[in-house]
């Protein structure tokens, strides 16, 4: 069977279920600031402030509190470029369970070490992000943990689901909410919360195209991403996902698109974030959305220095 198959499809999360989510999380995440730039014409929902530099904490916090006392004490895994390690690493700290991470050769440096720094072990033995979900089943079968997926898991995207809820309040005129896609667990939740009256629209790198993928082929789809946006580089989309988002609007933006944002992002609204972070207002500077009050995601903050710097050092 293809790592990117689901035999079963589970039932698809509900709003409800998004409600629940937050109900879970508490207050023990913050809300995250929802800022208008006039230069840009439209707001930022500021994920990169989140815990761990991420919308990823809010997914990962509601799956692992849902663990029963026995998955606790054969603890969890996860794969991750790194924003997901990172939350899951977080979450089960907060928990007290031990958890393991599958990473790739080649993943950021400062990912890796943060995830160990939440307290997380990491496996880099995958040489790719393909090669990583073979040693996560792997991995999976000899420890018995729990996983807890990035993206293909209705828990994790009813936390993410979460970031809509409060879009929804704060700017409940909103025309369009305009949303980074990389596996795509962050559009499916929050397509769950407001999409049955609010117009969501997924931006992915014209690179890693999981998402568009699946969607021109019907069913999840291996990629070869290679976007300098890491945290959408999934090499697939979810069959969740899939099932959630399969009729909304698509956006691809191009290499050149992603860092001219990234370096709006930094010199006009002062927002460090990572280049998956700027995919949505790449699309909106590039011309490609169509909307009088966007409100368009900013769904990362962990990059590393040298990244940040070439980038910025481009015209």
């Amino acid at each position: 069977m293809a790592e990117s198959s689901v035999p079963t499809l589970p039932a698809l999360p509900t709003r409800a279920d998004v409600e629940r989510a937050r109900a879970t999380i508490g207050d023990r995440l913050p809300r995250t600031p929802l800022l208008a730039s006039r230069t840009l014409g439209a707001r930022l929902k500021c994920e990169l402030f989140q815990r761990t530099g991420s919308f990823k904490a809010r997914g990962a916090l509601n799956k692992i509190s849902s663990l029963t006392d026995d998955e606790k004490r054969r603890g969890v895994i996860a794969i991750s470029a790194g924003n997901h390690a990172q939350a899951t690493a977080y979450a089960a700290r907060e928990e007290g369970i031990d958890a393991l991470v599958v990473m790739w050769q080649g993943a950021s440096e400062q990912k890796i070490e943060a995830t160990r720094g939440y307290g997380a072990a990491v496996d880099l033995e995958a040489s790719n992000p393909a090669d990583a979900f073979s040693r996560l089943e792997e991995l999976r079968r000899q420890t018995g943990r729990t996983l807890v997926h990035p993206f293909d898991d209705p828990l994790v995207i009813a936390g993410a689901g979460t970031v809509g809820l409060e879009i929804e309040e704060d700017a409940p005129e909103a025309d369009a909410v305009v949303v980074p896609v990389g596996g795509g667990g962050l559009i499916a939740g929050i397509q769950t919360a407001i999409g049955a009256h609010t117009r969501v629209i997924a931006v992915e790198p014209d690179t890693s195209t999981a998402l568009h993928t699946a969607i021109e082929h019907g069913e999840p789809t291996p990629v070869t991403p290679a976007s300098i946006a890491d945290g959408l580089n999934a090499p697939f989309a979810g069959a969740l996902p899939l099932a959630i988002a399969r009729d909304l609007e698509r956006v691809l933006v191009t290499e050149a698109e992603l860092e001219h944002a990234f370096r709006f992002l930094y010199a006009r609204a002062k927002l460090a974030c990572e280049p998956a972070g700027a995919a949505a207002t790449a699309a909106w500077l590039a011309g490609k959305i169509e909307a009088r009050n966007p409100v368009l995601l900013v769904s990362g903050g962990n990059v590393a220095g040298q990244t940040a710097a070439a980038i910025l050092a481009r015209p």
